[in-house]
């Protein structure tokens, strides 16, 4: 029972998606100042520096959101146990009602957003970033795709539960 421990936390700020706007927005607030203040006459109160300062704070809040947990993956006796700071729920997929359980790529596309428990296209997903996620297909027909950054592992895992309890 012990080897079927899994722990793994996935933080928010790490967001491919979410970090790429940011970075774009401060980006541009930074690039908007320079030029405020290379057009800046003598004697007028520099309106870009409002700029500047929305670029840093875009700055902090982006370094802050690297510290805030998005969900908790964990396996726990014979479930799976989905928990994090910013959902309301916490969703527990019991090991014994499991069929399959297959490693592949989240999405086709560069930048996902982060989602908990979205129900899309007969699928639940959990995602926080990266490209691995493990498929896994109940014996009800459900299926969940939870990104992981140990993907392989969460697989190898799931998958020595359901030959040993099969």
């Amino acid at each position: 029972m012990s080897s079927y421990n899994f722990s793994e936390n996935q933080y928010l700020g790490l967001n491919r998606m979410s970090l790429t706007r940011r970075m774009f927005l401060a980006i541009f607030c930074f690039l908007v100042y320079y030029y405020q203040s290379l057009h800046q006459t003598e004697g007028v109160i520099n309106k870009g520096d409002m700029f500047f300062v929305i670029g840093l704070v875009i700055m902090v809040f982006s370094i802050v959101l690297l510290f805030i947990l998005h969900f908790k993956t964990k396996i726990e006796n014979t479930s799976i146990i989905l928990d994090g700071l910013w959902t309301s729920r916490k969703v527990k997929i019991d090991l014994s009602s499991i069929v399959s359980c297959n490693e592949v790529n989240y999405s086709k596309y560069f930048l996902n957003r982060s989602v908990y428990n979205l129900h899309r296209k007969g699928t639940i997903r959990f995602y926080t970033r990266g490209n691995e996620a493990v498929s896994l297909e109940d014996k009800d027909g459900l299926i969940y795709l939870i990104g992981s950054q140990k993907a392989s592992e969460l697989n190898r895992v799931i998958n020595e539960y359901i030959k040993e309890n099969s």
